[in-house]
């Protein structure tokens, strides 16, 4: 469903007359300070081997427009002869820490050259910042420490790439994928691979880090992950991950991504030929609805129903305004009569959650890359609640990435809701 209707856009990173181009970009909202944080990375030619080093641009949110500084190069976000792939931004909400994760790979290697042999040359890396991007950490190889040997099964690995996410429970999350070497000749000679999404996570804020377990059924590669809440109080991990098979496959986690259920294919999420990165986001469904007390015989019917924009996290029913520590739920404004109606205890509600809904972001078309689309579905463990595209870039685009942005208080709606946007940083060219 193409539309004529279009975003906003500005151009944050734009190809130079000496050949120096920019893909892979990534983006993450920092709601304490209202900013958005644009990656990308910064190529001496559009060729994934020539790769070179991360730049970032940050955004300050006032009201209806975004002012950008000026693109900065992250020099730290480094390592000696190897180049920075694949950012893979992420904040933990509890010590505001800004981490940027990357994967560095030597000299000019392609990724093509260690699936077909084996050579895995890719490294793990991750920067910091406490000042919301202003300045960074020296790179920390993390290879050894968080793969150790499972790396000699990996042909090689990336991550996301895109943003990370942190859990209710704390958990920090990146996306990522491997290929996994499945068998090899008996002289040693690579015989074959297949690609699989999992996650690195991190209970206690960073300091250490696991990996997951592989989707285990389908081929997947490229991915992102939401934490998905249901109205029944229950919760669930997504997976949207790239696939060669024609389709989105998405799968599920009961454990915050330690173990992965078998993936499914995604037949209303098409995918060009060899696939495409996509971007998804979750959000709490708009509107809830909460029954009020039942009106005593005679009294007007109105507001029998009581119309809520409820805050990311909250749960109606309850009084609190407080803000809570992230991770924590929060309590909704109770439902009040209008002024005159008899004051009535209100029964208690049962237990309810906003639902979480997701944007997905990726080409629309089956043959090539080209009309980023974004798609919404109200139900994610529904393979077939995927609403058509709304077309968001009509022409030769391919990665991009989603934010969604609940601003700060002071510019919320009167009616007492949060004012919430998104954002989608996607490639674009004159050919895909």
């Amino acid at each position: 469903m193409s539309s004529r209707h279009f975003p906003a856009r500005t151009v944050l990173f734009e190809k130079e007359s000496n050949g120096v181009t920019y893909r892979v970009p990534a983006l993450l909202y920092l709601p304490c300070v209202a900013k958005l944080l644009a990656f990308a990375e910064e190529r001496l030619s559009a060729d994934d081997a020539y790769a070179n080093l991360l730049v970032l641009r940050r955004g300050t949110i006032y009201g209806s427009y975004v002012e950008w500084e000026a693109m900065r190069v992250l020099e730290t976000a480094t390592l000696q002869h190897h180049r920075s792939m694949n950012p893979c931004p992420l904040y933990d909400e509890f010590t505001g820490t800004l981490f940027l994760f990357f994967i560095t790979v030597l000299g000019r290697t392609p990724e093509a050259y260690q699936i077909v042999t084996g050579q895995n040359v890719t490294r793990l890396c991750c920067v910091t910042s406490t000042d919301q991007g202003l300045s960074w950490s020296a790179a920390a190889d993390l290879t050894q420490q968080v793969i150790g040997g499972a790396i000699k099964d990996w042909a090689t690995f990336a991550l996301g790439p895109g943003h990370g996410i942190q859990l209710r429970s704390g958990r920090l999350l990146v996306p990522a994928y491997s290929y996994h070497i499945d068998c090899k000749e008996c002289f040693g000679q690579l015989c074959k691979t297949t690609p699989h999404s999992f996650a690195f996570y991190s209970d206690d804020h960073g300091r250490g880090w696991r990996f997951g377990e592989f989707i285990p059924n389908l081929q997947t590669g490229e991915c992102q992950m939401v934490s998905v809440d249901e109205e029944d109080g229950s919760n669930v991990l997504y997976c949207n991950a790239r696939s060669p098979l024609g389709f989105r496959v998405q799968a599920l986690s009961t454990d915050d991504g330690a173990v992965f259920h078998g993936g499914q294919l995604v037949q209303r999420l098409v995918e060009p030929p060899h696939g495409c990165h996509g971007s998804i986001v979750g959000f709490p469904a708009p509107l809830v609805y909460v029954p009020r007390a039942p009106q005593h015989p005679g009294t007007s019917p109105r507001g029998s129903a009581h119309q809520m924009l409820p805050r990311p996290g909250y749960l109606p029913g309850g009084s609190s305004q407080t803000p809570t520590k992230p991770g924590e739920r929060e309590g909704a404004l109770p439902a009040t009569g209008a002024p005159g109606d008899p004051v009535v205890t209100p029964s208690p509600v049962p237990f309810f959650q906003a639902p979480t809904w997701i944007l997905y972001s990726h080409p629309t078309s089956s043959m090539s890359r080209v009309n980023m689309g974004v798609h919404l579905s109200t139900f994610p463990r529904d393979a077939e609640s995927w609403t058509e595209p709304w077309v968001i870039y009509e022409g030769p685009s391919a990665y991009s990435d989603l934010a969604y942005m609940e601003l700060p208080y002071n510019q919320a709606s009167i009616s007492g809701g949060p004012t919430v946007a998104f954002a989608c940083i996607y490639e674009n060219g004159p050919r895909s």
